[in-house]
């Protein structure tokens, strides 16, 4: 699956929706040696292949994407207008042995976009580089200026909000997807992103995450505006409400999405708060009936459309008994996006009805 966008070659870092990134890209794959670290960049190459160039990658470095090899100025050749650090490191720091590639990728003509907690401009020998050859630091992290304080004004438009057990099971693919589908199916869809690798892929929106916790909801407000009656605007999900870290950022994001349709996202086998063991996941119907509970404040007819089950590691026969089981526990749609088929093709009908 990938994402078509009308991308422009370029255009200004921020907008109205947050950011609005300059691209084609080349992917910075740092000093990565596998994938597991690749977590942007493995969301660009499947979500947005028509904007991916090429990887360059430190020397030494074993991961690759699968992508064609280039360095920085062949990548400008061919039309790569942006740098993407497409690796994370421990903490979110940009590794000093990143620098010399990062100031290359300068003096080649590219702009540089990092979904990284550090701040690209606070290296002195990149900004001076980036002043001299009059490119840009693109810190994907950093929410637009002015972000408005939320009204719970209702707003014309369909919105969908993928919401999860937990963090880290598909939030983001989800969203990907049923955008995806929605449009293959000649209905006018957006997908609206909300954390660094989404925004990489989409080349726009809002990293929830990174927002003032007053601001939130009208983050998310801002992000959907109104449109048409019939688009539908389909929002990538952040955090979780069970969790105990990320659940203020969660809650922010759906009172100021006002979902009509929640799809809830779930990890097959997944039984406690990845990083936090002493929390468990709530069943399938608390985690709905809580969320409807909360989404109601904004949209009080909100409902929810089915179940996304992350189903990575099974077996074709193996996920398709888990999402049966599953649907008949509950009594809902269950499928898993990323393997498609009818099941999913009901799952779409569902958000849809």
């Amino acid at each position: 699956m990938s994402i078509a966008i009308d991308y422009p070659v370029a255009a200004p870092a921020t907008g109205p929706e947050g950011f609005n990134l300059p691209g084609p890209y080349l992917l910075f794959l740092g000093d990565a040696a596998d994938t597991t670290f690749l977590k942007t960049g493995l969301g660009l190459r499947d979500w947005a292949p028509g904007l991916c160039i090429g990887e360059h990658k430190c020397a030494g470095a074993a991961a690759t994407l699968g992508l064609p090899v280039m360095g920085p100025s062949v990548a400008h050749g061919a039309g790569a207008r942006a740098f993407v650090l497409s690796a994370a490191s421990i903490g979110g720091a940009i590794r000093e042995s990143w620098i010399p590639y990062l100031v290359e990728a300068l003096e080649a003509g590219l702009d540089i976009v990092s979904g990284a907690h550090d701040r690209l401009g606070d290296n002195a020998q990149l900004r001076q580089v980036a002043e001299t050859h009059g490119r840009r630091l693109i810190d994907v992290r950093t929410p637009p200026p002015g972000l408005p304080i939320a009204t719970g004004r209702r707003r014309s438009g369909k919105r969908l909000l993928t919401v999860g057990t937990d963090c880290a099971l598909g939030k983001k693919y989800t969203a990907l997807a049923l955008a995806d589908a929605f449009r293959a199916r000649g209905i006018d869809a957006d997908f609206r992103a909300t954390g660094q690798t989404g925004i990489m892929i989409a080349g726009r929106g809002i990293p929830i995450d990174s927002v003032v916790s007053d601001f939130v909801a009208g983050a998310a407000e801002l992000l959907s505006p109104d449109a048409d009656v019939a688009h539908w605007d389909v929002i990538e999900g952040q955090g979780s409400l069970f969790h105990p870290s990320y659940a203020g950022v969660s809650l922010g994001l759906l009172h100021g999405s006002q979902p009509d349709v929640l799809v809830l996202c779930h990890a097959h086998g997944r039984e406690r708060i990845v990083g936090l063991p002493d929390y468990p996941l709530p069943s399938i119907g608390r985690a709905i009936e809580v969320t409807l509970q909360q989404a109601e404040l904004t949209n009080p007819g909100v409902r929810c459309a089915g179940v996304s089950l992350n189903t990575a590691g099974l077996g074709a026969e193996e996920a398709e008994a888990a999402m049966s089981e599953l649907a008949r526990a509950w009594n809902i749609v269950v499928a898993d996006p990323m393997r498609g088929g009818p099941v999913f093709d009901r799952l779409v009908d569902a958000c849809l009805a």
